[in-house]
């Protein structure tokens, strides 16, 4: 079962709220960590002024959901999910992003047929050797070739940081934010010195966002897990254990020795994307047994061993904290919301499994 705890949630969408608004960026949170238009509308109601999705199918929740402004942050290829794109249009406003020419004609032609040119923002490679060219000339002559298709409006770069989370230490953290700001506007400067005004920088990760959001220049923000957070973010140190709001509610159910122990959770439930690492070891971080390490996960088990010999009884019910967030909420269908002890209602993840 997946619980997220209300309270932590509000106060997470609350403080990056406040982050955006000091630091007078737009806040387009990232809706593939929680897949939830209930979350979305408690972001957009603390001022997230649009949402990001991921995939075509995300953004089709949304819109039906009554969102309609939305940044897909993945290249739209062929003609049936052009087609969809096009039912989309007419009830919102919709950006894509995209890394080469091939992927801009197409939406072009859209963009012809419908007598309005498709808002597209240029993804930059800033370190992670995801998508995207190089920053600088590789990618400002890009954004000038997209630019010149007709149907397809240039309205900004964009990047992600993951590269961030193979951070070191704090230092390496603000480097690799800042690094990834900087890299988008100097891009941005080669296109205006060739004719083309780039009105949107727009970074994201959690990790990342409240350093760039405040170096000069940038727009718009994208982050996404800081809504739950994860061990992912406790390692960085941009979560706590207060701050992490979703967790996998699990049952002992073997002790095959003294030391080692089971659960009724594996793979299945808590993904195994993310990789282990000090200072919090293991698949994720069970709550109020720093004694209880989860070691590895099959499909329907997850194991685990007792530090210093305490007592788990069979039948003991654990609060797990995902070691990645996105990838285990997309596993469940609901989840439970909850105000301390209290269930509160139930929250549907209707996005999860739109993986197209």
């Amino acid at each position: 079962m997946l619980l997220i705890d209300l309270d932590a949630v509000e106060r997470n969408i609350a403080e990056m709220a406040a982050v955006a608004r000091d630091a007078g960026v737009a806040l387009r949170p990232h809706t593939k960590t929680h897949k939830s238009p209930e979350i979305a509308q408690m972001q957009q109601a603390a001022g997230a002024g649009g949402l990001t999705v991921a995939k075509l199918g995300e953004a089709e929740v949304m819109v039906e959901a009554g969102f309609d402004d939305l940044l897909i942050a993945y290249p739209i290829v062929g003609g049936l999910k052009l087609a969809r794109l096009e039912a989309l249009l007419d009830r919102a406003s919709i950006r894509i992003s995209l890394d080469t020419v091939a992927v801009a004609e197409a939406l072009g032609e859209l963009g012809v047929r419908r007598s309005a040119g498709i808002p597209v923002l240029v993804e930059v490679d800033t370190g992670l050797h995801r998508m995207g060219r190089a920053p600088g000339a590789p990618s400002a002559t890009l954004a000038l070739e997209i630019a010149r298709i007709p149907g397809i409006e240039v309205v900004g770069l964009l990047t992600h940081a993951g590269h961030a989370y193979r951070a070191i230490d704090a230092t390496a953290l603000h480097d690799a934010a800042v690094r990834e700001a900087e890299d988008l506007l100097e891009t941005a400067e080669r296109c205006a010195r060739q004719g083309l005004e780039i009105r949107e920088i727009s970074v994201g990760s959690t990790p990342t966002a409240r350093i760039a959001a405040r170096v000069p220049g940038v727009t718009e923000i994208r982050p996404g897990t800081y809504v739950f957070n994860d061990v992912q973010q406790l390692r960085l140190g941009v979560a706590s254990l207060e701050t992490c709001a979703a967790r996998v509610l699990v049952t002992v159910v073997a002790r095959p020795t003294e030391d080692r122990f089971l659960v009724d959770a594996g793979s299945k439930a808590f993904s195994s994307d993310g990789g282990d690492g000090p200072p919090w070891p293991g698949r994720g971080v069970v709550l109020e047994r720093p004694d209880l390490i989860l070691d590895f996960t099959s499909e329907e088990h997850g194991v685990g061993h007792i530090v210093g010999g305490g007592d788990l009884p069979i039948g003991e019910r654990l609060q797990v904290v995902p070691l990645h967030v996105c990838s285990c909420v997309n596993l469940f269908d609901t989840a439970v919301g909850v105000r301390g002890d209290r269930v509160d209602h139930e929250i549907r993840i209707e996005a999860r499994g739109r993986m197209r």
